[in-house]
């Protein structure tokens, strides 16, 4: 089973696609719950911060990274991760702590997924067993990958960006249609947003098409004190890597991805 897990206003919305074209979808309430109900999958891939700074200015390089490559449009969706103590502060202090250690306030996105980076992390943190199938992934860098190395135009909130990323999973994954419209028709917008279900679909696929062969930001990812990888996970498509004229297993600095992403030629690439 290959999980693509994005947060949601009723808590954890998941995506689970089997080897072949079987898939199921789901809503829990928290990440114990989920991982009680999914820890046979393979690889669970999330939408939230896994590895985090205890204090320094220094910001996770996956996010300096990721931000990097989606370009002025999509790099305000990389939110700041918080240190570890700001996730464990008392409630509304959490921003005040973040700037105590790091100097460094937190945005209002950040804020408002604390209880989930906490969930996360504490389940993390106290099992280790757990580290070898739940990794963190960031949709926008997902999409980009899976696209071609193309950063999406239009935000997911439009109109406009539901579709352009619903066409790149359909060009890549042939149940697309069939997990979105399901998903829009079982849950309420309310409890599961559209971009929600975008998002771990995204996730979902990059699992399933990736495992084993997944590529991480930075290349070479550092641990926190808690022996959490600090990284990004996603996957480039067989023809993309081919369209572009690098080997995707052989690469092995990131200044050289980054020039070889600059000079892709897409029109190479049939979606």
């Amino acid at each position: 089973m290959f999980v693509g897990v994005d947060g949601c206003r009723a808590g954890w919305f998941a995506v689970k696609l089997t080897d072949g074209f079987k898939w199921d979808l789901g809503v829990f309430e928290d990440i114990k719950t989920l991982w009680t109900n999914l820890h046979y999958s393979a690889v669970i891939l999330i939408d939230i911060p896994i590895g985090l700074r205890d204090s320094g200015t220094d910001e996770r390089e996956c996010d300096i990274e990721a931000r990097k490559i989606l370009g002025n449009k999509r790099a305000p969706s990389v939110f700041r991760a918080p240190s570890r103590k700001a996730v464990y502060s008392p409630k509304g202090k959490a921003s005040d702590t973040n700037y105590d250690l790091t100097k460094k306030r937190l945005p209002l996105q950040t804020l408002n997924i604390l209880p989930k980076i906490k969930e996360v992390d504490a389940l993390l943190s106290k099992d280790k067993s757990v580290r070898l199938v739940i990794k963190e992934i960031h949709p926008e860098i997902c999409f980009w990958a899976l696209s071609g190395h193309h950063s999406m135009p239009y935000s997911k909130k439009k109109k406009e960006g539901f579709f352009e990323r619903k066409r790149i999973l359909q060009s890549i994954y042939a149940e697309t249609e069939n997990i979105v419209d399901k998903a829009l028709t079982v849950y309420r917008r309310r409890n599961v947003a559209r971009d929600d279900i975008l998002d771990a679909l995204a996730a979902a696929v990059t699992a399933k098409m990736g495992f084993g062969r997944f590529l991480t930001l930075p290349e070479k990812p550092p641990v926190d004190s808690k022996g959490l990888h600090m990284e990004m996970v996603y996957y480039v498509p067989v023809l993309v890597s081919q369209a572009c004229g690098w080997d995707v297993h052989l690469r092995s600095e990131v200044s050289r991805r980054m020039s070889s992403i600059k000079s892709c030629h897409v029109k190479k690439y049939s979606m």
